[in-house]
């Protein structure tokens, strides 16, 4: 479980939230919903300390990771995948590679051993056969499975994922947030998604964190939201143009 705990957060004079606290629990999908601009990826990179809060403690396994070494901050790291909104391919080199970049940084594994695992990991993503393509080649759709596959890869704990469906067309959305909830079920991973998709939070997260305000301005099951009172969540939800019966 992911333990956050009063964490506030500004860069220079402009306070970005304050005294946040939810937990994120083991094989749930936690979705991070709110406007433009209210804190969700600022939040997210926090869980992994690649931003470091004003206050407040992120803790893993009992351990804040603010207060870990460089070699321990790593290992916990290691324990997190990455699906980047733009997918953050390397255009240079081809999928296959792409997916196995980090079991070549990562481990000491042999190349039976990566051909074996990227080639599930594709699978697993439904692009078994694009091993040998360029990634210029590759559909948006096509570019966010690899993205996945190699979030996976080290096979992690956690899952981050960042507006997966943003810039896609329907069907691939829905492609993609299948995905989502095989990766959960499948490898018993815990994700946290950032998202302004509320068809996406429905088909896939079991709770959800409302930023707003500067502050959590709702946390709880997604099927409760509808049942909410928090009027600025309830217009969130309309805005979206997506209607929860």
């Amino acid at each position: 479980m992911i333990e956050i705990k009063n964490l506030t957060k500004s860069f220079g004079n402009l306070l970005i939230w304050e005294d946040v606290s939810f937990n994120i629990k083991d094989g749930e999908t936690t979705a991070v919903i709110g406007k433009s601009g209210c804190g969700k990826s600022v939040l997210v990179k926090h869980l992994n300390a690649l931003l470091y809060p004003d206050s407040g403690e992120v803790l893993i396994d009992e351990k804040c990771v603010f207060d870990l070494t460089y070699s321990e901050l790593r290992k916990v790291r290691q324990r997190f995948g990455i699906l980047f909104q733009g997918g953050a391919l390397f255009d240079s080199i081809s999928t296959f590679e792409n997916v196995a970049f980090p079991l070549r940084y990562f481990t000491d594994q042999s190349e039976e051993e990566i051909t074996h695992n990227v080639n599930e990991a594709l699978g697993m993503v439904n692009l078994a056969e694009s091993g040998d393509k360029s990634t210029s080649e590759l559909s948006g759709g096509m570019r966010k499975r690899v993205g996945l596959a190699r979030a996976i890869i080290l096979k992690p704990d956690y899952l981050l994922y960042d507006e997966p469906t943003s810039g896609l067309d329907p069907k691939t959305s829905e492609e993609i947030n299948e995905l989502i909830v095989a990766m959960a079920n499948n490898l018993d991973i815990t994700s946290v998604v950032i998202t302004h998709d509320m068809h996406s939070v429905l088909a896939i997260s079991d709770r959800v964190a409302f930023l707003d305000e500067q502050k959590l301005s709702w946390f709880g099951k997604t099927e409760d939201m509808k049942h909410s009172d928090n009027q600025n969540l309830l217009e969130f939800i309309s805005a979206s143009e997506y209607q929860i019966n």
